[in-house]
């Protein structure tokens, strides 16, 4: 018998069908009816013959005709929403999809497959995973380690030893004793109580990399998860089922409890769960739908799989690769800014660099070389100013390897932190199957993601502050040769100048984003948790200073691309007139 998993109204309604040949409407009606059986107030309606809907795909919100037989329009198990009329603009409307569910709706299930050990993981792959490209499978080898931790656990349990986690409570509960018998329950429990999160849930990309990365410590072999469990977790992930994770609530220490908590929560069947086929439903129906069952936690299982950094130190891995490719992107439209200001190439030469060999220094100064007047690349531009009076330029033009280098050196030295904390075990106890006993200790503490984090949201800042300085070079006459605004018709059109705002605007909210987090602690857990990091709010501001200053460049390079303009029919060189083209192709001169 067919059955569909309708979302009305924030509920979620399993409605089977005896009659394939029922029709789309039916099915929204039947919804409907056993949403308002399940009110006290019926729903407000005083009936469903007075309800008018729309029903659709929760995957990819394609609208369904009401008269479509049920088994044309629709597969078995699929989801639904069926929207009341009215609702749509209700302060309690709940879409079942998350923002950008246009670009979800292109999902599809990859081929290709990573396989996890524990120590080779890269931020590159890891963002990769959190795109959906790649499924995980485990190596043979972290299979093994796998198992060889969890037969200590299985002994401390048969044994009956008191240790940390496995035989008794948690936090200031630590001395509390746990019957043998209550030992899965003390897991759920904990998974449930630590679901404290609040705000917005990750979106799918983050969620997959918070959860890939879990999975990639577990494989480590230190965290006493069976291979069983974790092989389930691994399928939940590769169906792409993604359970609800608040995107506030950790401390950074013991780890980022609550956000993993709400992980676990997802995989055990309950809370919120999100996959490409279903929007938001319970998870016990996402898992349903996709062939999967509920995770039933065994001793020690529900710690392991919510004691670490990885929320920290997911969005720690985004932003990294963010700030990577906008520090290259910076050197480029810097390059294009320098050149509509007609200035000189000298201060990039290979001397000047070699006398203060800063690594991102002398980095920077060469993709300048690359990109600007050269035998190789002949600029037209370069050329009509080459014998003018002016002897160097302003430090926002002149210093550009000095400070975007530092900035490349400030993200090169996170990346090596966060690396080897995504390749670290962070549980506690840690499973030594070596020595075959547990360990407590302070792994957990997210204090090298927290700092690290906070010095790369101050260095790639800088990235904006120069460049919102360049834009206004480019905007003011008197520092440009150019029309005022970058606009021919100045006074009837404003061109750039509320462009430039918008760029000084978000140069100054980053001032205040760069304030470290981590320089701050609360006590919590009754004084057991005593020093925290508040890695969370420094991994999350660090990707949205980020975030500003790729709208910061973004406006530069359109500035820049509006500037040249003015110096036609000369040109730049080749690099830097692709550059324009690729900008032309989506964005007009605007006159």
């Amino acid at each position: 018998m067919p059955r569909y998993t309708v979302h009305v109204r924030g509920e979620w309604l399993a409605v089977p069908c005896q009659d394939a040949q029922l029709t789309v409407g039916w099915l929204g009606r039947e919804a409907v009816r056993r949403y308002i059986k399940n009110k006290p107030d019926n729903g407000g309606f005083a009936s469903v013959d007075n309800v008018s809907f729309l029903v659709r795909r929760c995957k990819g919100l394609g609208l369904l005709d009401h008269e479509d037989p049920l088994e044309v329009a629709l597969e078995d198990n699929e989801f639904v929403e069926v929207v009341i009329e009215g609702d749509a603009m209700s302060s309690d409307f709940i879409p079942s999809q998350p923002e950008g569910v246009y670009l979800y709706s292109k999902y599809r299930e990859p081929e290709k497959y990573i396989a996890l050990d524990g120590d080779s993981l890269t931020t590159e792959d890891l963002v990769n995973l959190g795109k959906g490209h790649y499924k995980i499978k485990l190596t043979p080898t972290a299979e093994k380690k796998v198992q060889n931790s969890r037969e200590v656990i299985e002994s401390i349990v048969k044994e009956k030893t008191v240790v940390y986690g496995i035989t008794t409570g948690f936090g200031k509960f630590a001395r509390t004793v746990i019957p043998v018998s209550k030992l899965e329950e003390l897991q759920v429990n904990l998974v449930r109580s630590h679901s404290s999160g609040v705000g917005k849930p990750l979106n799918p990309e983050r969620c997959r990399m918070l959860l890939a990365l879990r999975i990639n410590v577990l494989a480590k072999g230190y965290s006493g998860i069976s291979l069983e469990t974790l092989k389930q977790v691994i399928e939940v992930f590769n169906a792409s089922c993604l359970p609800y994770v608040p995107e506030k609530g950790t401390v950074g220490a013991s780890g980022d409890l609550a956000p993993l908590s709400h992980l676990a929560l997802g995989l055990i069947g309950e809370g919120k769960m999100w996959s490409p086929k279903s929007g938001w439903a319970d998870a016990k129906y996402v898992l349903a739908a996709h062939g999967l069952k509920p995770i039933v936690l065994k001793p020690k299982e529900g710690l392991a799989l919510i004691n670490g950094t990885q929320m920290i130190t997911s969005l720690g891995c985004e932003a990294v690769e963010r700030a990577s490719a906008i520090a290259r992107q910076a050197d480029i439209v810097a390059s294009l800014t320098l050149e509509v200001l007609k200035g000189t190439t000298k201060a990039f030469d290979t001397d000047i660099h070699a006398v203060r060999p800063h690594r991102g220094q002398v980095e920077v100064a060469f993709r300048f070389r690359s990109l600007l007047d050269s035998d190789h690349h002949p600029s037209e531009i370069a050329e009509s100013h080459r014998f003018c009076d002016r002897v160097q330029d302003a430090y926002t033009l002149r210093c550009c390897p000095q400070i975007h280098g530092v900035v490349n050196d400030t993200i090169a030295f996170v990346k090596n932190i966060i690396t080897t904390e995504i390749n670290s075990a962070t549980d506690n106890p840690m499973v030594f199957a070596s020595r075959g006993e547990t360990v407590s200790g302070g792994n957990f503490h997210g204090e090298y993601p927290a700092k690290a984090l906070d010095y790369l949201a101050i260095g790639v800042h800088e990235l904006a502050a120069i460049s919102e300085r360049r834009i206004e070079r480019l905007c003011n006459p008197s520092l440009s040769e150019l029309p005022a605004f970058l606009v021919a018709e100045g006074g009837l059109n404003s061109g750039f100048m509320i462009a430039h705002c918008t760029a000084a605007a978000l140069v100054s909210e980053n001032k205040a984003l760069c304030h470290p987090s981590s320089v701050d602690s609360l006590s919590t857990s009754a004084a057991t948790e005593d020093h925290v990091s508040m890695g969370g709010w420094a991994a999350r501001k660090a990707l949205r200073v980020i975030e500003h200053v790729e709208q910061v460049l973004a406006i530069e390079l359109l500035a820049a691309c509006q500037g040249i303009e003015f110096l036609r029919p000369l040109k730049t060189t080749t690099p830097l007139e692709t550059v324009y083209d690729l900008v032309r192709s989506v964005v007009r001169f605007g006159r």
